[in-house]
């Protein structure tokens, strides 16, 4: 069952049409992936179904409520998270307080500057958990800017999990990793996978055919193929493209 459906998105910016007639769907309990060469329309894609830009066209629809045009803020609060491919880190604090400050019974509170979060047992507690769902554990106290990049990516990751979501959007997880820290980010991410329903946009084709159930294609703003991970492999036009060689 779909938990979250695109429906015939277009969006332009100036002269530049950059999603042309998109269609996507997410099954609840699943992986899925979303894939295309650099230019293809798939970080705008990615943009538009997480609430940062509008579509200028079509709707898109989250455990069945109309979210088009809604703010990433109020999306959020509905159940989505997602991570940057640009890392959105407070750098000169913990990794427990980047984590803490997205747990929800925190963000509900609001900004107090009289309020010590760090005297908070409560979300101490849940947000240490959450590091070591991540593999962070005994890293609670290291500054996010001393952690490693690959441990700086999981970090990420533990923030988006905070927020205790139904769906994950993961953009482009592994930019930036070498060999070991993909394979320790796939480990992760596939334990996380029979948790939650995550969708990943990755320029990885290798890590991103290890671990989606179902991968769509991006191509000149439209979704040129779409299936599991087999059948994009046998498909014509994949075969004969850059794609093709890297999956």
């Amino acid at each position: 069952m779909a938990l979250f459906e695109a429906s015939h998105l277009h969006k332009r910016f100036g002269d530049q049409v950059v999603l042309q007639d998109v269609s996507l769907a997410f099954d609840e309990g699943r992986l899925s992936g979303l894939m295309g060469p650099n230019g293809a329309g798939k970080t705008t894609c990615f943009n538009v179904l997480t609430g940062r830009f509008k579509p200028d066209r079509g709707s898109v629809r989250f455990a069945g409520q109309d979210i088009t045009g809604m703010a990433p803020r109020r999306i959020a609060g509905l159940g989505l998270s997602r991570s940057f491919q640009i890392m959105n880190l407070f750098n000169d604090d913990s990794a427990l307080a980047n984590v803490r400050i997205a747990l929800p019974h925190v963000r509900r509170q609001g900004f107090n500057p009289w309020r010590d979060l760090g005297a908070d047992s409560t979300a101490n507690e849940q947000a240490a958990a959450v590091l070591a769902r991540v593999g962070l554990a005994g890293k609670e106290h290291v500054l996010a800017k001393s952690l490693s990049y690959g441990e700086r990516r999981a970090l990420e990751i533990a923030v988006a999990l905070a927020a205790e979501p139904r769906l994950l959007f993961l953009d482009e997880p592994t930019a930036g990793l070498g060999a070991d820290g993909t394979d320790r980010l796939a480990d992760l991410v596939g334990e996380l996978k029979r948790q939650l329903t995550i969708v990943i946009i990755e320029h990885d084709m290798r890590f991103l055919f290890r671990l989606a159930d179902t991968v769509s294609v991006i191509h000149w703003g439209q979704v040129i193929a779409a299936g599991t991970p087999a059948q994009l492999r046998e498909n014509p036009w994949v075969q004969r493209s850059n794609i093709g060689a890297l999956a």
